[in-house]
């Protein structure tokens, strides 16, 4: 118990410490949907219904082989409720401990699963709770364990208490900071845009001789975006790319996004014919920063010749409709009319229509503005 004593001073030590910070990218880098996600389990679907008195009996009457099901996911379920009712996520995790206490479970995996849930409903009581009772089963914790406790810590924004962690860490001989450890504070000082602290832990970490991996380039290049350090983003990227890493969309649409900041078409450009020649997908999201970048600047005929190379890559209607409603809003603002109507009855051929409210009520104007024309 005297590690347990020794991490629960740390906390207290740091209670009043806590800063208002938000590092929801630390847990679990999943963009989980809790609508659909709710509509196609039963069982969050009967906990969102069931009032707060009822979620534990809820739980009792389920059978205990669904949650060992290969479909079954405690994050999913926590995301879903914490959205819509906070009080019934930490009352799951509740159950969840007590069934584990009860049942003498000594996987360190399903505690630091725990803990780290506890992270994403921001309970660091909690968290340490689940620590301390662990221990007190005669459970030693490991490395990942003590990284879930940091997370949820630094997930609450209590970055003290974090580093007091690692330091316990770093002074002990069974849980030693691993590279998962240095991931969790890169990841913290990446969301809070601290591109100093984050580049510091991510020299520490290849300084004690850990590798990095495409988790931490996300985090390092989100970093340095959101910093508006676009030298940063092109470096992370291109050492990246040197060390055979394949990149990840939301490091894709970052690098994308940055150039576009910069109103570097060239590079916009190239880039594109990267993505599409190594077989990458264009999603909304980079459609919506090109067609931004591109209106911005008056440029119909690049949005023209893109939307060319994006078709003839099959690329989704959707990523096809935003190129199409930036090529008809430039045309309309210039009074090109005859333009506005050949790339509205190009779009109706392809089977697209507008969705946007914005884009609806330019259709309207064009079919005024047309009307008023021919009379």
């Amino acid at each position: 118990m005297a590690l347990a004593c020794r991490v629960l001073s740390v906390a207290k030590s740091s209670r009043y410490l806590l800063m208002p910070l938000r590092f929801d990218r630390l847990l679990c880098n999943t963009n989980t949907n809790s609508t659909s996600v709710s509509s196609s389990n039963p069982l969050i679907s009967r906990l969102l219904q069931v009032p707060v008195s009822q979620i534990k009996t809820t739980l009792d009457s389920v059978d205990i082989f669904a949650f060992n099901s290969s479909q079954f996911s405690w994050d999913a379920l926590i995301t879903s409720l914490q959205s819509s009712s906070p009080k019934k996520a930490q009352l799951v995790l509740e159950w969840r401990l007590d069934k584990m206490l009860k049942g003498n479970e000594s996987c360190l995996d399903e505690y630091a699963c725990l803990i780290a849930l506890s992270g994403k409903v921001q309970n660091v009581p909690f968290a340490m709770h689940v620590f301390t009772s662990m221990e007190a089963q005669g459970i030693k914790p490991d490395s990942a364990v003590f990284n879930s406790l940091i997370c949820a810590c630094l997930c609450s924004g209590d970055v003290v208490t974090a580093l007091s962690l690692f330091e316990i860490m770093v002074s002990s001989e069974e849980y030693k900071p691993n590279s998962k450890t240095y991931d969790a504070f890169i990841s913290g000082f990446s969301s809070l845009g601290n591109v100093d602290a984050m580049n510091k832990w991510y020299a520490a970490n290849i300084a004690a001789g850990f590798s990095v991996n495409v988790q931490t380039y996300e985090s390092l290049i989100h970093g340095s975006l959101k910093a508006r350090d676009f030298d940063s983003v092109d470096r992370f990227y291109e050492e990246m790319m040197s060390l055979g890493i394949i990149p990840s969309i939301p490091i894709l649409e970052k690098v994308l996004e940055g150039l576009c900041a910069r109103r570097k078409l060239d590079r916009v450009k190239s880039f594109l014919k990267f993505l599409l020649g190594g077989g990458w997908k264009i999603n909304e999201n980079m459609a919506q920063k090109l067609v931004k970048c591109y209106c911005e600047l008056g440029r119909v005929d690049e949005l023209e010749e893109q939307l060319e190379t994006l078709t003839k890559c099959n690329q989704s209607p959707e990523v096809l409709l935003h190129f199409f409603s930036g090529i008809i809003r430039l045309y309309a603002l210039s009074d090109r009319l005859d333009d506005v109507e050949y790339s509205v009855g190009r779009m109706g051929k392809q089977g697209l229509s507008f969705k946007s409210a914005e884009d609806v009520e330019m259709e309207s104007w064009f079919i005024w503005k047309v009307g008023f024309r021919d009379k």
